[in-house]
């Protein structure tokens, strides 16, 4: 199970391990927050024998903690009966899920017999621990706050991160390139004060880790959950009114740099957390993959648009108190048409 908070790198992580498959036939289940399956289709653009593309499921829309019974368990057995079953399956949760409800789903009679969890692996992004993002001294978030707004993260954020580190066997420090010696530090220092036990962290490069380290941990997760506390251990459902998505269908590009500059531009003016989507430019043959982290925007071009067609659609991903769908599309609107 892969999880980490929004844009902290799991869907590359997947791709690196999808190519590096160590003789294992690997299956995998995305879950996405928000309609359109951008991460799922990133991933069949890379599939291959060990990793065909029918065993590459999405459950969209929905957060997989919240649809265990009417989602998960269902796609899961079907991943078990394909004529090849995968001897493992990556599971990449949306940034909104809570993995210890997955755990639990695992002993469910009609899978439990049959699958176990090798091991969960949370990936946390460098550069926002490090500068304490999600710290549990409200006293300090509240002082960042006043400092910078740009560190305003209700606390439910923080407990989302939160039990997805004390579910981990493994933490992934991921875009450790980015940052200095110092910040790598400062980031091992705040994940070990928020873990309830001493676990390995691990600075990774574009998700690029040796799978052997991933796979095959045999940590049975799901016979383990006492170790593993959460927040909302004891509660029997639990909501995520904090955040939405918007679908933005745009024109073709003729400027993928003033695009970049729209998103850049929509994480200092409408606090959002996530860009994601396909962009189709003038010219180029090949689709465009644009994801961005607040003012990180990373581009590629990663197959050809075929007989599909030829149409930009971006995901935005926001705090539910800072979606205005209108002037986010403003903005993206404004600054990729071309002025008279």
């Amino acid at each position: 199970m892969i999880t980490g908070f929004l844009g902290a790198g799991k869907t590359t992580l997947i791709r690196h391990l999808m190519t590096h498959p160590q003789g294992r036939r690997l299956a995998v289940l995305v879950n996405e927050f928000g309609t359109l399956g951008v991460d799922g289709e990133i991933l069949k653009s890379c599939a291959d024998e060990s990793c065909p593309a029918e065993n590459i499921l999405e459950l969209a829309n929905g957060c997989i903690c919240c649809t265990v019974a009417d989602d998960f368990i269902p796609t899961v057995e079907r991943l078990m009966a394909l004529p090849q079953r995968p001897d493992h399956i990556l599971i990449e949760t949306s940034g909104l899920a809570l993995p210890k409800p997955l755990l639990k789903a695992f002993d469910w009679p009609s899978i439990r017999s049959r699958i176990t969890v090798d091991g969960v692996i949370t990936l946390a992004d460098a550069e926002a621990v490090a500068e304490g993002r999600f710290a549990p001294d409200t006293e300090a978030v509240n002082a960042q706050r006043q400092a910078d707004d740009n560190l305003d993260h209700d606390t439910p954020l923080a407990e989302v991160f939160e039990d997805q580190l004390s579910c981990a066997d493994i933490v992934l420090l991921t875009k450790a390139d980015l940052v200095n010696e110092v910040c790598v530090t400062r980031a091992r220092e705040v994940i070990a004060s928020l873990t309830p036990r001493a676990l390995p962290i691990i600075p990774v490069k574009d998700g690029n880790i040796d799978p052997q380290v991933i796979l095959g941990l045999n940590a049975q997760a799901e016979n383990d959950l006492a170790a593993r506390p959460s927040h909302h251990d004891g509660e029997e459902e639990h909501e995520h009114e904090d955040f939405d998505s918007v679908v933005v269908d745009l024109p073709e590009v003729t400027n993928p740099d003033a695009l970049v500059e729209a998103v850049r531009s929509l994480a200092r003016t409408q606090h959002i957390l996530r860009v994601k989507g396909y962009v189709a430019v003038s010219g180029k043959p090949m689709r465009m993959v644009l994801q961005g982290v607040g003012e990180r925007v990373r581009t590629q071009y990663d197959r050809p648009w075929g007989t599909e067609p030829r149409q930009t659609r971006l995901v935005v991903i926001a705090e539910h108190d800072h979606v205005d769908a209108k002037a986010i599309q403003a903005v993206l609107i404004g600054q990729t048409t071309p002025e008279d």
